[in-house]
């Protein structure tokens, strides 16, 4: 089995990466940069978006797993401690063949200019938000006109973002067995000229939103921890990318919403 680690750059994550090289050494697994099985995040999920953007021309034949180091890691199912764990169960499933994974929907971001189509993923969410002034933006979906937008932006996540940026928005959250994206408003200003629906929605697979953001207006575009300015945008769609999964290395069971009472509530209910 192939694997490379991409850490946090922090003490702690450096550390934990030499030690898993060593084990991983005496298991006779690989290190391989360029083309992994296995990418193993080491810190927080900052380090998985990073290390998903590394991979993400190679999303069907990665799958990624998490080590915690930070204070709140979403992605990660394993603890510093069981790291000597991690690498005895990625040696038998590569003696056996059988590495189980669970796959994901990612959001697929294309951003229309004047001279072509540039086209992007996102794990978590992708922002478009005013920089001088607030942003305004006409919202289609289907192609049909939904409503005139005013206010600091707008955010389009996948299931898996859902817990993140979209959660502090009143977002809800998504189950990331579901084929969907989520929009969600960024400080909506309603008046008579100016009105939003007012809350999150929902768009299944084959769905899509587009976003005309005024002609020449100065936009923030954040496709998960990426962001640049840009002033060239004719308008922006958004849709569950197809045929395009993120791919988690499932080497023990992490059910998702006990996932999600560890990281919002914090005690066990038992």
């Amino acid at each position: 089995m192939k694997y490379n680690v991409i850490h946090r750059g922090d003490d702690v994550s450096f550390e934990l990466m030499q030690r898993f090289h060593e084990l991983a050494a005496d298991s006779g697994l690989l290190l391989d940069e360029q083309s992994p099985e296995i990418v193993l995040s080491i810190g927080g999920d900052g380090t998985l978006l990073h290390a998903f953007h590394q991979y993400s021309d190679q999303l069907d034949n990665i799958a990624f797993v998490g080590i915690h180091t930070g204070r709140l890691g979403f992605f990660a199912d394993w603890k510093p401690d069981e790291v000597e764990h991690l690498a005895r169960l990625m040696h038998e499933s590569a003696v056996s063949g059988n590495l189980q994974v669970v796959k994901y929907p990612v959001v697929e971001v294309q951003i229309i200019t004047e001279t072509g189509v540039e086209t992007h993923l996102a794990l978590n969410e992708f922002t478009l938000k005013g920089v001088e002034i607030t942003l305004v933006a006409e919202l289609h979906i289907n192609d049909e006109p939904f409503e005139t937008f005013r206010g600091d932006g707008i955010c389009v996540s996948s299931p898996c973002g859902s817990t993140a940026y979209n959660k502090s928005l009143g977002g809800a959250i998504v189950h990331p067995s579901l084929d969907a994206i989520q929009i969600a408003e960024i400080a909506s200003i309603n008046n008579r000229v100016y009105r939003t629906l007012g809350s999150p929605v929902i768009l299944p697979k084959h769905h899509h939103c587009d976003i005309y953001p005024k002609s020449k207006q100065n936009v923030l575009v954040a496709i998960d921890h990426l962001n640049v300015q840009r002033n060239d945008i004719v308008s922006i769609r958004c849709m569950v990318a197809a045929g395009r999964k993120v791919r988690f290395a499932r080497f023990r069971p992490f059910p998702f919403w006990s996932r999600v009472r560890e990281g919002f509530i914090g005690y066990d209910l038992k």
